[in-house]
């Protein structure tokens, strides 16, 4: 039997610093090099988790944008996307305008990736997300909303207090053409309120690749409330002691934390290489 292993990063595979250990390194790479399929879906682009998830050997695929991608991560193709329709973008464009939503639009624009902001409504949450991530090549600042919503847009982020976003929540989560989230952000007091295709799912990701690299059962780990469809799909499924309680009663079971090598200490036990 052939399984993929597959870990989130943010809380799970990353400690309390957003880094890898390199205990964990070592371990993983090891296991990666004698046969183990093993990668990450995060909620980050290729870029931020390339940044912290550096000297990790992935040699296959990995999901990025909670499952709006997968990309080959040596090469930076793109071996599946999902983007919003015109007619989605538009009414998720209208709706923020409407409430006030201050977003993150994240599109291919003219072809190339980029992450679109106004310059003069940034929050302290944007900009500890803008500050994480400087020399980012994507950022695309501008001076009003005039092409805030150009180009072919797959992701839309708000970053702001629970109050704030709720009502947003609220309306798209009821609309069955997108998968909507609201989660606070780890070790900060902001929520990020993000908005995809419905199709966009680690879950629906982790399908179409184990199809693709003819995976016959998956091995997952998870922190967070946006995890719970990855475990829904996985034939073992399990939570880092750091996890919400929500994740972990979904779970096959609960192991150490991410600052405790969890990840690693499970696969070096358990893990089966074909």
């Amino acid at each position: 039997m052939k399984t993929l292993y597959v870990t989130d990063l943010d809380g799970t595979l990353l400690n309390s610093n957003d880094r890898i250990s390199q205990y964990s390194i070592q371990t993983i790479n090891g296991l990666v090099a004698k046969g183990m399929q093993f990668t990450y879906a995060t909620a980050r682009s290729l870029v931020s988790a390339s940044v912290v998830a550096k000297g990790l050997s992935t040699t296959i695929p990995v999901i990025a944008y909670n499952g709006a991608m997968i990309i080959h991560p040596d090469t930076g193709e793109v071996i599946a996307s999902l983007s919003f329709t015109e007619e989605e973008a538009g009414y998720v464009s209208g709706i923020l305008r409407e409430h006030g939503g201050n977003p993150l639009v994240y599109a291919y624009v003219d072809g190339v990736e980029r992450v679109s902001y106004v310059t003069g409504r940034i929050n302290d949450g944007i900009r500890h997300y803008l500050d994480s991530r400087k020399g980012d090549k994507r950022f695309r600042p501008l001076a009003d909303e005039t092409c805030l919503y150009r180009g072919d847009i797959f992701y839309f982020t708000c970053i702001a207090g629970r109050e704030e976003l709720l009502p947003l929540y609220e309306i798209f989560v009821q609309d069955e053409r997108f998968r909507t989230t609201l989660q606070q952000e780890l070790y900060r007091p902001e929520y990020f309120l993000e908005i995809m295709p419905k199709k966009a799912s680690k879950a629906e990701a982790i399908r179409r690749l184990k199809e693709i690299w003819h995976c016959d059962r998956v091995v997952s780990f998870g922190d967070a409330v946006n995890d719970i469809p990855m475990f829904e799909v996985s034939d073992e499924c399990y939570a880092v002691a750091n996890a919400v309680p929500e994740l972990k009663a979904r779970a096959t079971g609960v192991i150490a934390s991410n600052d405790e090598d969890g990840v690693a200490r499970w696969l070096e036990a358990h893990s089966q290489i074909s």
